[in-house]
Formats: C-alpha cells, sequence, structure tokens
C-alpha cells in the first residue's frame, strides 16, 4: 500500500466533547471522592467540585487520571 495515497487523519473539532455520549457523563464519578461530576461543555471538563478538581475532555474521551486533572482555584 502506498502511504502517499492514505487519507490525512482528520483533525480535532474545537467541540470533540460534541462526541461523547452524554449517558456515558452521566455514569461517570470522581475516581477521588466517587462524586458526581458536572460537564462544562465551554471547557470540556467535567468538574468534581467536592475534590476540587477538573477532568479534561480529549477527542470525545473523558481522562479520568487525578495526574492529568487541573486544580479548581477558590475562589
Amino acid at each position: 500500500m502506498n502511504e502517499t495515497n492514505s487519507p490525512e487523519p482528520e483533525a480535532p473539532t474545537e467541540d470533540a466533547g460534541a462526541k461523547t455520549d452524554p449517558r456515558l457523563l452521566e455514569m461517570l464519578v470522581c475516581p477521588v471522592t466517587r462524586a458526581p461530576l458536572t460537564y462544562d461543555r465551554a471547557k470540556q471538563e467535567l468538574v468534581s467540585s467536592k475534590a476540587k478538581l477538573a477532568f479534561p475532555i480529549r477527542d470525545g474521551l473523558p481522562i479520568m487520571l487525578e495526574s492529568e486533572a487541573r486544580a479548581l482555584d477558590e475562589d
């Protein structure tokens, strides 16, 4: 197979989270506290207010690793 004839991979869209099944998001819980998460569509994150962490959604996939989470600032 000639590699020059292979199609270009699709670039991620800005709204990659739109590909995420909403039923999946409803079933997920915080891996740290086991508390429910809130979906922030604008930031493409799942937010755990109890753990004060935001877990990213990349290419439609929630990244549920504490090491990948963003700490929430206290306002």
